[in-house]
Formats: C-alpha cells, structure tokens, sequence
C-alpha cells in the first residue's frame, strides 16, 4: 500500500464528537502496552501520527486519523492494567462500546495481542462480542520480533488455540522489522472493500 497521506482528524468520546462516516472504518483495539501505535504508525509510513508511550493507558481518547483520503483508521483506547484513575477506565468499556455498536461506517476491528502472551478473558470476550455483532475481526500479534521462529509457532498456536481459531487467522507482525505489515493492509483493504459493497 502505498500511503500519500495520513492526517490526524479529531478526538471524540461521545457520537456528536465523531467525524463525518463517510469513509470506510478500520478500528484498532487491544490490551494497553501491546504496540498499537506503534502498528498504526507502520501502516501509514509515519513515525509518529500515532504518539506511542511507554505507560500503558495514554490512549484516553477515541482518536481518528484519514489515510489517503480513502480510510479512516480509529485509535481506540487500550484495556487492560492502565495505570490511570478508576473512574476513567469505567467510562472506557461504554464509550468504546457505544463506537463499535453505533458506527454504520465501522468495516472492521483490528485486534492486536503482544505475542510473548497468550489471550485471556479480556481478549476471549471482546471476540465472542464482535462476533455476536457481525463485526470483522483482523487478528496481529504484535512484537514478533522478539521471539524465534518456533518460540513465534508455538505462541501463535496457543493464541489460535484460546481464542478458537485457526492459527493463519493470526497475522504475525514486528515494528521494527515490518514483518506482516502488508498482510494486516491486504486483511483492512479487504475489509474495507466488503464494507463498501454493503453501503
């Protein structure tokens, strides 16, 4: 893919805050600390669209940015261990779910797990309800790069195996190395081409 722009549009928490769904939507979801930035930041060629930070919880925000003026990839704040106040992390789950519920433009999730981990309720959970709601899923490990090839195998395997499904569901993906970074845009072109052919 070759990317001849991406922009920053805006922050949002509530639908009266988000932009226009005029353009197909991918959002990006994951445990706090999992290389979300990071992966978003190699999809568009751009160091630093997306801030990335060593404290997982930054991200407190709905953010959206516009990718060659044919996408619009949404930064969802991540879950999990972020250290921030109780009382935001409550007004997470609801404004995250009132997004992907109420977003006619949304075409897909991106769900990004780190892959020295294996998936967990959190994770197990946020699959069986994009499922319930017909929306796609586009599963990355993050962070390939540092694992060896059969330690990459044997994670892979039993991230497919707790999250029911096959283990090429998983696409495999490094940062620094830009491994899989054209298979994660070929899974969003596709995505987003179904989407199109809906509206």
């Amino acid at each position: 893919m070759i990317i001849r722009s991406a922009e920053f549009v805006t922050s949002a928490v509530k639908p009266a805050q988000y932009p226009p769904a005029a353009l197909p939507e991918i959002a990006f979801a994951g445990r706090s600390n999992v290389g979300k930035s990071s992966l978003i930041n190699t999809l568009v060629n751009r160091k630093r669209l997306v801030k990335t930070s060593g404290t997982p919880g930054r991200t407190q925000l709905i953010n959206f940015f516009t990718v060659n003026g044919q996408y619009t990839f949404v930064d969802l704040p991540g879950y999990g261990y972020a250290k921030v106040p109780m009382a935001v992390r409550k007004n997470w789950g609801p404004m995250i779910e009132t997004y992907l519920t109420a977003r006619d433009a949304l075409a897909g999730v991106v769900l990004i797990m780190d892959i020295r981990r294996v998936a967990r309720s959190e994770e197990m959970d946020f699959m069986a309800w994009l499922q319930h709601y017909g929306i796609e899923r586009i599963l990355v490990l993050t962070k390939a790069d540092k694992l060896s090839k059969s330690e990459q195998r044997k994670q892979r395997g039993a991230n497919a195996a707790a999250l029911g499904v096959s283990p090429d569901r998983l696409i495999l993906f490094s940062a620094r190395t830009r491994k899989g970074r054209d298979q994660v845009w070929n899974a969003v072109l596709d995505a987003a081409a179904r989407k199109e052919a809906e509206r």
